[in-house]
C-alpha cells in the first residue's frame, strides 16, 4: 500500500490526512512535494494526521524532519496528530518526539496554532 494524502481546511489550519506507508521513494517524495506546495501557497499552519500510517522508515522520518524545517523556515508551524503506537515509539527512540508538537485530539491541535 502506498501513501495517500488528503488535505482539508479547518479554519486557517490545513489538515493533511496521511494513510499508508511513508517510505523511501513515492511515499516520502509525495509528502515532501505536498508540504512545499502548501508553504508556497502561504498555508503555514499544517497539521499532519498520521493516524492511518501503518509504517514509516528512516527516509519517512527524514521527510518529517525536512518538512518541519521547511515550514518553520517560512515562519509556519507543523504539528503531528494521532500517532500510531509504532510511529510514536519510533519518534521516541530517535528522540524526535520532543522536537515535534504532537497531539491526540484534532480540535485541541487546531486551537493550539
Amino acid at each position: 500500500m502506498s501513501i495517500k494524502l488528503n488535505t482539508r481546511q479547518v479554519g486557517d489550519v490545513t489538515v493533511v490526512d496521511v494513510s499508508g506507508r511513508i517510505t523511501l521513494g513515492e511515499g516520502s517524495s509525495a509528502l515532501r512535494d505536498l508540504l512545499r506546495d502548501l508553504v508556497s501557497k502561504e498555508q503555514k499552519k499544517i497539521l499532519l494526521n498520521l493516524g492511518d500510517v501503518s509504517y514509516i522508515d528512516s527516509s519517512g522520518i527524514g521527510e518529517l524532519v525536512s518538512g518541519f524545517t521547511t515550514v518553520a523556515n517560512q515562519g509556519g508551524s507543523l504539528k503531528l496528530l494521532s500517532l500510531t503506537k509504532r510511529v510514536k515509539d519510533l519518534l521516541q527512540i530517535t528522540k524526535l518526539y520532543t522536537v515535534f508538537d504532537v497531539k491526540d485530539d484534532e480540535a485541541e491541535a487546531v486551537a493550539r496554532f
